[in-house]
């Protein structure tokens, strides 16, 4: 069974940055696609980023530019490291591998 447990979230202004982790155990991660999806209120989950397992990279037109996804195999962790941040990017980030899925971290972005 996989266990995904994010970290890292909280508070930050306008132009600020954070970056979040998810750690995962109970698979083979250096095999697997990675992948970042948010929630925010009221809205549907959506997209974010994805590394695959040789590391070439994806992402969300809302993001691109901004956020960076990265993992080290090494300590079976995902990352995703968020700039320049604005109130939209707002929501619960989850982090996913296939059907798997974490709890999630609280992102706020204040004005």
């Amino acid at each position: 069974q996989v266990q995904l447990v994010e970290s890292g979230g909280g508070l930050v202004q306008a132009g600020g940055s954070l970056r979040l982790s998810c750690a995962a155990s109970g698979r083979t991660f250096s095999s697997s696609s990675m992948n970042w999806f948010r929630q925010a209120p009221g809205k549907d989950r959506e997209f974010v980023a994805s590394v695959s397992w040789t590391g070439r990279a994806a992402y969300a037109e809302s993001v691109k530019g901004r956020f960076t996804i990265s993992r080290d195999n090494a300590k079976n962790t995902l990352y995703l490291q968020m700039n320049s941040l604005k109130p939209e990017d707002t929501a619960v980030y989850y982090c996913n591998m296939a059907a798997d899925w974490g709890h999630g971290t609280q992102v706020t972005v204040s004005s």
